[in-house]
């Protein structure tokens, strides 16, 4: 798929089902457009993975993903060595009796014994066109680690020091996403194109919904989006994204629910909250008051 205007992003990720705003379309182009890595930063759950993911799909490109985290380090994002493949060139190299100290090292730090990771797979891909390069809540991993990204960032090479320079063969498209658990670097945000993702509004949920919940009637969709919404609002520890809104919808779909009511709910609150906290607050009379207020909402709706 050619990517030549803002309108052929929206329809490259209408394409992978991932509605998306217009404002995220046109960063994703230039991006694109730039060569520039793409910093996505918003909420736990509100779609900054899928954008690469739909990227990969649609494009027919690899995907290649680094999920952060604390400690992650070189040898686990861009390289490692084979040791027990090169222990034992070592002891085959003594049995012939080439023990030749600037050869033998030639020969056990080769590419053949080289455990290339997700930075250096991006790299390297081959192919008609570049791969799609992940690296998945940055904000996870510590300083030092966002330091070494830095060179890869800007030039897109990589520095080995037993092997020496590789650079890319093709220019990765590279998102890089944060739940904002902390401040990544300003140094990482100047090298890229950056975006806010947000939670989406009403019109945009309620499209997402149709896509991934399709069957689950009208009145049904209506009100989860309507119950999420309220949720979001609320002083939660952890407010529902889009992907628990999807599960609890495909949820009540399979318990024959055909509109919410204060059973189904507190049931199946499970599927939207993940903490006991926000869980057992809401939970009871909060569900009663928040399912009058939606009643309530679409009655003044109905209202000429």
């Amino acid at each position: 798929m050619i990517i030549e205007s803002i309108d052929d992003c929206l329809a490259l990720l209408r394409r992978g089902d991932y509605v998306g705003h217009r404002s995220l379309a046109t960063t994703l182009f230039l991006a694109l457009r730039m060569e520039r890595p793409l910093f996505l930063e918003g909420e736990a759950g509100v779609g900054k993975t899928e954008v690469a993911k739909v990227l990969s799909e649609v494009l027919g490109r690899p995907l290649f993903r680094l999920q952060c985290y604390d400690g992650l380090d070189q040898a686990s994002a861009l390289y490692d060595w084979n040791y027990q493949g090169q222990m034992v060139e070592i002891r085959l190299a003594e049995a012939r009796g080439e023990t030749h100290s600037k050869e033998l090292s030639q020969s056990v730090f080769s590419e053949r014994f080289l455990v290339k990771r997700p930075l250096l797979q991006a790299l390297e891909a081959d192919g008609e066109g570049p791969g799609i390069l992940l690296i998945d809540e940055l904000d996870r991993s510590d300083e030092p680690f966002e330091a070494f990204l830095l060179e890869l960032l800007s030039d897109f090479q990589v520095t080995i020091p037993e092997i020496g320079r590789v650079n890319a063969s093709h220019t990765p498209i590279v998102i890089i996403t944060s739940n904002r658990t902390r401040e990544v670097h300003d140094a990482v945000k100047r090298r890229c194109l950056y975006h806010w993702v947000d939670y989406p509004d009403v019109k945009r949920e309620r499209q997402i919904l149709d896509l991934k919940a399709p069957g689950i009637g009208e009145r049904l969709a209506d009100q989860v989006v309507a119950f999420v919404r309220e949720l979001r609002n609320l002083d939660l520890y952890k407010p529902p994204g889009i992907s628990e809104t999807i599960d609890w919808a495909n949820a009540l779909h399979l318990i024959s629910q055909l509109e919410l009511n204060q059973e189904g709910v507190d049931s199946t609150l499970g599927v939207l909250l993940k903490y006991q906290d926000d869980i057992s607050r809401i939970r009871g009379s909060e569900v009663s008051q928040i399912l009058r207020s939606i009643e309530l909402g679409n009655e003044n709706i109905k209202e000429p």
